[in-house]
């Protein structure tokens, strides 16, 4: 079994960066792990998945702003978000999934095991 719980969300004002946390406990060698968010009213979408081996995948409106990183000795995913902007206010979660996945993991509805999530709100 995999608890994963994020971190880091918070305010801030356009152009500006924030980076969240996703601490996991149990076994996920082998597992690929990403962000996911959801923003009022709208449906839930992949940020960006890194594989256990380090690829990594974005949603084109993330490419160059946002950074996937995975730390496995610290079992801790990270997403470092800069140039921020208004639409990217959402609830993030953290995800993981087994490594197959990862071509798809992005476009899931379901994972195997998600967190609780951390607000991120933007004002501009």
């Amino acid at each position: 079994q995999v608890q994963l719980v994020e971190s880091g969300g918070g305010s801030v004002q356009a152009g500006g960066s924030l980076r969240l946390s996703c601490a996991a406990s149990g076994y996920t060698h082998g597992y690929s792990m990403g962000w996911l968010r959801q923003a009022p009213g709208k449906e839930r979408e992949g940020v960006a998945v890194i594989s256990s081996d380090g690829r990594t995948s974005y949603a084109d409106s993330m490419k160059g702003r946002f950074t996937i990183s995975r730390d496995n000795a610290e079992n801790t995913l990270y997403l470092q978000m800069n140039s921020l902007k208004p639409e990217d206010t959402a609830m993030y979660y953290c995800a993981a999934d087994l490594d197959r996945w990862y071509p798809i993991f992005r476009h899931m509805r379901n994972h195997a095991y998600r967190g609780q999530g951390t607000q991120v709100t933007v004002s501009s």
